[in-house]
């Protein structure tokens, strides 16, 4: 039942990356392809329908955390505290921009609100790879199963870790990239007239930029987590996962090329379904692995609820994650089309 969860949390955490990524995309975006107050309202109609729905999935991915692993959420909610008052900050800043925005018709309301939402927007995407890149990394678990970071130390990801070093940044920059296409390639998708080409062009200038940070960000991963290596090694057929996202990654560019924008979107969901699980298969039995032992890794063994408990939850889990997809198909389907 470990398992079963550990996999049903990766679904999860995926789905949130894959919906919610192309708000913050869209937002990060904005800042540099609108040059109106009408194509920023654009940009954010866009997404208007449809970004608070998203964000249940963040909640879902949480309270999927706190049942199947509470070993795991009481140990990352506090040796990363600072960090996650920061991203809920920067959620309730991106919440109440979309909201304030359109109450004033001034010249500096509304252009003030949509730099906040596109900041917010890039700041989370930022901090949602450097969270994952201490993941990948190893954070320094004590015999008790918590930790503490500062903020930074050395920028070494080796010795006394801090929370950025340069491997987490490096983590951090690809998930900005990444996020960055994403919403690219939602607002190609919603819009049309100049907005829609000048949005185009900028994907074209950005995705060599994504290429090369994904490609050293690998490079970087498997040299700084042996486990990374050894589950790829002890099971070949988990290659099918970095295949995803490379043949998501050609098929974004490939495809917008192409004007083909509901498929490179698609392709883009495709690179990070693959880019996610292919951590998820490296990490695997880890959940969150120590950089100074592996033998007090949290793992599916050691930081899982009891196995009566785990079978219990898939009473709940189904019939709630059920109503989540229905709620998001029905929104997506009605707010079908372009922008007007």
């Amino acid at each position: 039942m470990g398992t079963l969860w550990f996999c049903l949390a990766a679904i999860v955490i995926t789905g949130y990356v894959l919906l919610d990524g192309f708000d913050l995309g869209a937002g990060i975006v904005q800042l540099f392809v609108a040059r109106s107050e009408r194509e920023a309202g654009q940009v954010l109609n866009s997404i208007g329908p449809v970004w608070d729905g998203n964000e249940v999935w963040l909640l879902a991915a949480g309270g999927t955390l706190l049942f199947a692993f509470p070993a795991l959420y009481a140990s990352a909610f506090s040796g990363f505290y600072l960090s996650l008052m920061i991203v809920l900050w920067l959620l309730i800043l991106r919440g109440i921009s979309i909201e304030f925005r359109p109450h004033v018709d001034g010249p500096l309301w509304r252009p003030l609100w949509g730099t906040v939402f596109g900041l917010a927007s890039a700041a989370l995407a930022l901090l949602f790879g450097i969270a994952l890149g201490n993941v990948v990394r190893g954070v320094p678990l004590d015999q008790s199963g918590y930790f503490f970071l500062p903020l930074w130390t050395n920028l070494s990801p080796s010795g006394e870790v801090g929370i950025i070093d340069w491997y987490t940044l490096l983590a951090g920059a690809a998930s900005l990239f990444a996020l960055a296409e994403h919403g690219r390639l939602w607002v190609v998708l919603k819009t049309d007239g100049t907005l829609q080409e000048r949005t185009r062009a900028f994907g074209a200038k950005c995705w060599p930029g994504s290429v090369a940070i994904t490609v050293l960000m690998s490079i970087a991963s498997f040299s700084i987590q042996p486990n990374l290596l050894k589950q790829f090694r002890s099971h070949p057929w988990g290659l099918i996962f970095p295949a995803m996202a490379v043949v998501g990654m050609i098929g974004m560019r490939v495809l917008s090329s192409r004007r083909q924008d509901l498929r490179a979107f698609l392709a883009s969901g495709l690179y990070l379904v693959g880019m996610l699980t292919s951590v998820a298969f490296g990490m695997f039995p880890n959940v969150l692995p120590s950089n100074t032992s592996q033998d007090i890794s949290l793992t599916i063994g050691n930081a899982a609820t009891a196995e009566h408990g785990l079978i219990v939850g898939l009473t709940w889990f189904i019939p709630g994650m059920a109503l989540a997809i229905a709620y998001s198909v029905f929104v997506y389907r009605h707010f079908a089309g372009r922008v007007d």
